[in-house]
């Protein structure tokens, strides 16, 4: 029988992030060669097509329709808003030059010819005045909360350079997973992902699907400690530890929206 992912849930309160933390279990998994060929060859039985990408959101919303990815202040605020904290912990900027000097970058790129179209860059550079100061704006308390979480924190804290991706092999198919703050201390790897609103019944899953692609796009195949999930709006936390029995349910979500997607772009060719 399947083992149950045990989901441990706190209200935010001086030193519970720290707390969690500081229990972070110590002895960690690994993935391993014939797990990353077991998972591919899954895949590559539920393949499509094209091309395509999978992520936590389409685990929580079970791939269901949505509409095709643009850019917002909502959307571009997570990004932008991470690259600022990022120069304020290594550049000692204050907050409004860290993110001015984001913007600047990515409108440089667009300028110079050195973003695709449809990038963050790219957009950015098509806003008017008016619209980049509210990109700018929300980006800010973004960060801001970003910053004031990772402060709450005991342990040297670092943020995340970048999501992680991992490609499936010759299955046309990437995972993307999310991950905001990093801490890491001599026996554990904890993750931190800062989430809007509040968690809703199939949030544990997403953070299981988070750190499940996380392990997968590691070179050595290490597993994090655990993965916790922030929502400062609602007060809460919520915490995934990362037990092999965790990858492997985290694996079956991933495969269940890839075999929703294969079967509902068949069934579409067959009465198209």
């Amino acid at each position: 029988m399947p083992s149950v992912t045990t989901f441990t849930t706190s209200f935010i309160s001086p030193g519970a992030l720290s707390s969690f933390i500081a229990t972070a279990p110590t002895m960690r998994s690994e993935i391993t060669s014939e797990q990353r060929s077991a998972l591919a060859e899954r895949f590559r039985q539920v393949s499509l097509p094209h091309h395509r990408r999978l992520d936590a959101w389409m685990v929580e919303q079970a791939a269901g329709q949505s509409s095709p990815f643009r850019w917002s202040p909502t959307t571009a605020r997570r990004v932008l808003g991470n690259a600022a904290l990022r120069l304020r912990f290594t550049q000692q900027l204050s907050p409004v030059v860290a993110m001015d000097e984001v913007i600047v970058d990515h409108l440089t790129r667009a300028a110079t010819g050195y973003s695709r179209r449809g990038s963050l860059s790219s957009w950015l550079s098509e806003l008017s005045t008016a619209q980049l100061a509210l990109v700018t704006s929300d980006a800010l308390n973004w960060s801001h909360a970003l910053e004031e979480i990772a402060r709450s924190i005991e342990e040297s804290v670092e943020v995340a350079d970048a999501d992680a991706y991992y490609d499936v092999a010759t299955a046309r198919t990437t995972l993307r997973g999310r991950r905001d703050l990093i801490v890491a201390t001599e026996s554990t790897c904890t993750l931190i992902r800062v989430r809007s609103g509040a968690p809703g019944r199939t949030a544990g899953a997403g953070l299981r699907a988070d750190l499940t692609i996380d392990a997968f796009s590691r070179p050595d195949g290490q597993v994090a400690s655990q993965i916790i999930g922030v929502w400062p709006d609602a007060g809460l936390l919520l915490r995934v530890e990362g037990s092999m029995a965790d990858l492997r349910a985290g694996a079956r979500d991933l495969l269940r929206v890839a075999n929703l997607q294969h079967t509902a772009y068949f069934q579409r060719a067959l009465t198209s």
